[in-house]
């Protein structure tokens, strides 16, 4: 199987990109495939998606920062991402949100109750949240419960080994909660198939 290349962040949006480990898992997590249309809020270094772009067939990435799209944009020509594949939108969401959108990424917390709204209003298949702070995290965890689209929760923290005195030791990042779920036909399939399988398992 080929290697995918590494991703290229030469510009900076004044604001930390989405970290590897974190991508890998939040990737995952959407699914997502060439018959895709993926959304992301908070484009900001465009680390998503680069990532988003590699396997949608669609990305609309928004961002309400003039400088941090442009940040986006850099970074996507960085990495031969066709543009036509990729439409950039500066807007604070909900505004500018597409209503057929497969996969929805949050990177951020900003207006995120009104972003999940919108997401069941459209039926959005898949929805993930990264958060890395606690209390924020406990709020997105109920908003996605009180609109009946909860999945799962994942804590996810990785540490990075360095040298020390002829040894291995290892600085440890900030944890992130990876919050899924969906609205959409096939989140409803999903979770129909999961509560057949638990009573088949009763």
């Amino acid at each position: 199987m080929p290697r995918t290349p590494s991703i290229r962040l030469p510009h900076d949006a004044k604001a930390g990109p989405t970290k590897p480990e974190i991508r890998a898992v939040t990737v995952s997590k959407l699914g997502l495939t060439p018959e895709d249309h993926f959304v992301e809020v908070g484009s900001c270094t465009g680390a998503v998606t680069i990532e988003a772009a590699r396997r949608a067939g669609r990305v609309t990435a928004l961002e309400r920062k003039a400088d941090r799209l442009a940040v986006t944009r850099k970074n996507l020509a960085a990495n031969d991402v066709d543009d036509a594949t990729v439409e950039l939108v500066e807007a604070e969401a909900p505004e500018g949100l597409p209503d057929d959108a497969d996969a929805l990424f949050l990177g951020g917390s900003r207006n995120f109750e009104a972003v999940l709204d919108h997401a069941v209003e459209t039926d959005t298949d898949r929805v993930v949240m990264n958060v890395s702070r606690l209390e924020v995290a406990g709020r997105a965890v109920e908003a996605f419960r009180d609109r009946g689209i909860l999945d799962e929760v994942v804590q996810f923290q990785a540490s990075h080994g360095y040298e020390l005195a002829g040894a291995t030791s290892f600085d440890s990042e900030n944890p992130v909660y990876v919050i899924t779920g969906g609205a959409g036909e096939n989140a409803e399939e999903t979770d129909a198939a999961d509560a057949a399988t638990a009573g088949g398992d009763a």
